[in-house]
C-alpha cells in the first residue's frame, strides 16, 4: 500500500470509531432506560473514558488525514490512555467488580486499534522527517 492509501485508512478508521463510539457511549450515558439495561453491567469510569476519548479519537484522524506529524502524538496518548483504563478495568475485574464480557473484547480491539494507529501514524508522519 502507498503511504496515502496507509494515512487515509489509518485516518478514516480513527473518524468513524470515534463516531461510534460517541454514539454508543452516548446512548448508554444519556439515553433513555433501555440502553442502560441492553448495556448490562457497564462499568461507569470505562464507559466514560471511551466516551469521551472518541472526541479525541476524530481529533486525531482529522490530524491524521492533514499528515500533521502531532496526530502521532495524540494517537500515542489514547494508545497509552486506553490500556491504562483497561488495566484499571482489570483491577476492577480483580476486585470482584460486575462487568460484561463484551467490555474486555471492546477494551482489546480499542488497545490494538490505537496501538496499530500509533505504529502507522509514526511511520508516516514523523519518521519521514527524521530520514530527510
Amino acid at each position: 500500500m502507498t503511504n496515502k492509501v496507509i494515512t487515509w485508512l489509518a485516518a478514516t478508521v480513527a473518524v468513524l470509531f470515534g463516531i461510534l463510539t460517541i454514539k454508543s457511549g452516548g446512548q448508554v450515558l444519556f439515553g433513555d432506560e433501555s440502553y442502560r439495561l441492553a448495556a448490562g453491567n457497564y462499568v461507569p469510569f470505562v464507559l466514560w473514558f471511551n466516551f469521551t476519548a472518541g472526541f479525541i479519537y476524530m481529533i486525531a484522524g482529522i490530524g491524521i488525514a492533514l499528515r500533521k506529524p502531532w496526530a502521532a502524538g495524540v494517537a500515542l496518548l489514547i494508545a497509552i490512555s486506553t490500556l491504562l483504563v483497561f488495566a484499571a478495568f482489570g483491577l476492577y475485574i480483580f476486585a470482584e467488580g460486575a462487568y460484561e464480557m463484551r467490555t474486555v473484547a471492546a477494551m482489546t480491539l480499542r488497545s490494538t486499534i490505537w496501538t496499530v494507529i500509533f505504529v502507522l501514524t509514526y511511520r508516516q508522519l514523523i519518521r519521514r522527517w527524521d530520514i530527510q
